[in-house]
């Protein structure tokens, strides 16, 4: 009976449907050329179209940053002063002025030269706008001078000093250039249609602005199944949309926002497609460039990196739980956002807070020069204390999301910044620190920010800590990822091992760290862990995999894995060439040519990132290094010392040169870049040693004598030291010392016949001596 029932059931809802289905048959399905029926593909539309029905939505977002996100510059969009007013820099008067109802800017251009130069597009619009002016081949130039929207005046968003218009970051340069800087997260459907052949562009968008298919997706087909009468439309996943939006989770959520609100490195444009977010792009890690060592923000970083680090984050905080996701507002004003989850009585209040709300009588900070920086009852607000902030870009304040505890004691040991002292800043870190101290007794949680700090200091003392870190699935992926990357530093048995077990972890960001640095001396098994990863389902793991793989010239691959392999080659070369209008991306470039022996192609990539960035050493130092093997050594040495001149501080580079020139056999000089070398790198015995060997030459005794010591202080197993610095005092005559490390040889290194032949030598001369 009960079987009955529900095929009369069906059999009423066939006769019912039968008609409309038909017609949603047509609307959906096309034929082929082979004759299948297939599927369209989904269509932008555009966010009128959305509007139609989701009306309510629709007002939220219009006037939003995501709706004012860019525009064609008007007379409703501009907001910046163009009635002839004159702006002065670095002695360079900059005039904004109309011209038959446009907009234009009289300043300096490409070479310095003064010119002028019309403003087709707006780009933001709170607290700054900025205007993009266009060039030749497709390109799109952000101009250095910007609107503050608060002061309303113009103002430099470089005013430390003028830039050389050689520079990247001169405005003309790529460095400033709307198509591959900025584009993706501020229009809909980017595209950013690069050649790299011609080195232009053919940019385009859907929509102008950041709109409701930025997030949710092409909306054709969602559209195409609204519009069919109520009782035609089939039941269909997520109603036809491209992207599911609700009923995720957190992390879900999260990770739709951070195609643009993360610092990262693209892998081509966003399709709305990608399966994991590791796909589409590849998140920064908590680099001393990015953050500081305890994660805090430093330079701008766009919300992702941080959130992720929070508590919240691992409880399933959402964005949506603070932000109206079509309007971007916070839900509520104040500390009414945070006491949604926080309960009042407990922090809401002056026994946690410790600090006047606003209304109470007190003094507000100043500055020396009397300005007033916080009022009164700044110190109770939440996010003073919990989310302190940076500017960038001048005036663009951006809170840290990685929701944390004042702690002083790591400023004092980290450098790091905290809430307490952005506010008291006639007060130092000591005396906040004592304060927290009297409000919440003297207890501190360890911090993993001790942990980055040592390993990016490489104190060998940090190698146990950090492969703790690495391994601990209570830490944030990105903290966990950034423990392995520092790892790479700390070349081991013990390390190799923490590498291959992250292989096979679930988190891709994770894998794709451990993919990078892994390091197997044995290059076949260093071939099987990386020939595995070529089927990794997250693409920023496999082409990772493809690429090291190019660097074992002896890796022997099976012919399944030979047919991935050239397939994921092809895959990482492209994700390439998607960026290669960045310094960054030429130069991966450059370093897969040499690796598939293609020298004259590698040239030409590292050439093109020094054009693009001079400034970005690492594509000088592999071209010299390239030169020095193909015996161009002349070449190789402008590369070099052009790095040291810029850059004293890169040791790594001041001892290439110094090898380069001891190859060339002008010792004295190698001398003092290995010198250099060796007192910038104190912990890396290979430099002392190579010192050691250089000095001992130059009949230098006590300083080849020190090095040689220091290199063995650091590895006191190393055959080669040991036999350094026996040979040194071998030579010397000193025949007791030198013994004595010959016995170190036999004792560590029973196996190898260096240490008795060493030690029978030292006896024999030992004895003709005596006689």
């Amino acid at each position: 009976m009960k079987n009955w029932k529900i095929t009369g059931i069906i059999a009423t809802a066939v006769t019912i449907l039968s008609v409309p289905l038909y017609i949603a048959r047509v609307t959906y399905l096309r034929p082929s050329e082979d004759g299948v029926q297939t599927k369209p593909e989904a269509k932008f539309t555009g966010s009128k179209k959305c509007g139609e029905c989701h009306k309510t939505e629709y007002d939220k977002w219009r006037g939003s940053h995501h709706d004012l996100a860019m525009g064609e510059a008007n007379d409703t969009t501009v907001l910046g002063d163009f009635d002839d007013a004159v702006y002065e820099q670095f002695g360079v008067k900059s005039r904004f002025y109309r011209k038959n109802g446009g907009f234009y800017v009289q300043t300096e251009g490409r070479n310095g030269k003064m010119d002028d130069f019309e403003v087709k597009y707006t780009f933001g619009v709170y607290p700054l706008q900025q205007y993009l002016v266009p060039f030749p081949d497709g390109r799109l130039q952000c101009l250095p001078i910007a609107w503050d929207v608060k002061e309303e005046k113009w103002y430099h968003l470089y005013p430390n000093g003028p830039i050389d218009p050689r520079d990247w970051l001169y405005w003309t340069n790529a460095g400033q250039n709307w198509n591959g800087m900025c584009a993706e997260c501020h229009s809909t459907n980017l595209q950013k249609n690069y050649d790299i052949r011609s080195d232009s562009y053919r940019t385009t968008w859907s929509e102008i602005n950041v709109g409701c298919e930025a997030c949710h997706g092409p909306g054709s087909q969602h559209v195409a199944w609204a519009e069919l009468p109520d009782m035609a439309r089939p039941q269909k996943e997520n109603y036809e949309l491209a992207v599911k939006t609700g009923g995720i989770s957190s992390r879900k959520q999260v990770e739709l926002c951070a195609p643009c609100h993360s610092r990262r490195a693209i892998l081509g444009d966003y399709t709305h497609a990608e399966p994991d977010l590791l796909d589409s792009l590849l998140p920064s890690l908590l680099t001393a460039e990015l953050y500081f060592a305890d994660g805090q923000i430093l330079e701008e970083v766009y919300v992702y990196g941080s959130f992720t680090q929070s508590k919240m984050y691992r409880r399933d905080v959402r964005c949506s739980d603070c932000h109206e996701v079509h309007s971007i507002k916070t839900v509520k004003e104040g500390n009414a956002l945070c006491l949604q989850c926080h309960r009042a009585k407990n922090y809401d209040s002056k026994e946690h807070h410790f600090h006047k709300k606003r209304g109470e009588k007190g003094e507000p900070i100043r500055s020396k020069q009397g300005q007033v920086l916080f009022e009164v009852g700044t110190g109770a607000e939440c996010v003073q204390c919990h989310m302190p902030g940076r500017y960038y870009m001048g005036i663009d304040y951006r809170p840290d999301h990685s929701f944390r505890i004042p702690r002083p004691d790591l400023s004092i040991k980290l450098d790091t910044p905290n809430g307490c002292n952005r506010c008291h800043v006639d007060e130092t870190n000591q005396w906040s620190d004592e304060a927290v101290t009297k409000w919440y007794g003297p207890g501190r949680r360890p911090d993993y920010g001790t942990i980055i700090e040592s390993g990016r200091k490489r104190l060998p003392e940090s190698r146990k800590e950090l492969i703790r870190l690495a391994t601990d699935q209570l830490y944030p992926v990105i903290v966990r990822a950034t423990a392995l990357y520092l790892l790479g530093a700390y070349p081991r048995d013990e390390t190799n091992q923490v590498f291959e077990l992250a292989l096979v972890d679930q988190e891709a960001l994770i894998r794709r760290t451990a993919v990078d640095h892994l390091n197997v001396l044995d290059p076949k098994r260093q071939t099987e862990l990386l020939a595995a990863m070529l089927y990794d389902p997250v693409k920023a793991v496999r082409i990772e995999a493809a690429r090291r793989l190019t660097e074992i010239p002896s890796a022997r691959l099976d012919e399944n894995q030979s047919k991935m392999f050239k397939v994921k080659l092809v895959e990482f070369q492209q994700a390439m060439e998607y960026s290669a209008d960045f310094a960054f991306g030429r130069y991966n470039l450059g370093n897969l040519f040499t690796n598939l022996k293609k020298p004259e192609m590698a040239i030409e990539n590292y050439r093109a990132a020094i054009r693009i960035d001079d400034a970005f050493y690492p594509a000088k130092v592999n071209l010299a290094m390239l030169y020095n093997q193909m015996g161009r050594n002349d070449e190789a040495e402008i590369l070099l010392r052009e790095v040291v001149n810029a850059q004293p501080e890169l040791y790594e580079v001041q001892y290439s040169l110094g090898l380069l020139l001891g190859e060339e056999k002008r010792y004295a000089e190698a001398a003092r870049y290995l010198e250099a070398a060796a007192a910038g790198m104190p912990d890396r015995s290979r430099v002392h040693y190579n010192l050691g060997i250089l000095l001992d030459y130059l009949g230098r005794d006590a300083k080849a004598e020190s090095a040689l010591r220091r290199a063995l202080e650091l590895q006191p197993d190393n055959m080669e030291y040991l036999n350094a610095v026996a040979q040194y005092y071998f030579k010397r005559q000193m025949f007791q010392e030198a013994k004595r490390f010959a016995e170190q040889i036999i004792s560590n290194h029973p196996s190898s016949r260096l240490g008795s032949e060493l030690l029978d030598l030292i006896k024999r001369r030992i004895q003709t001596g005596s006689q």
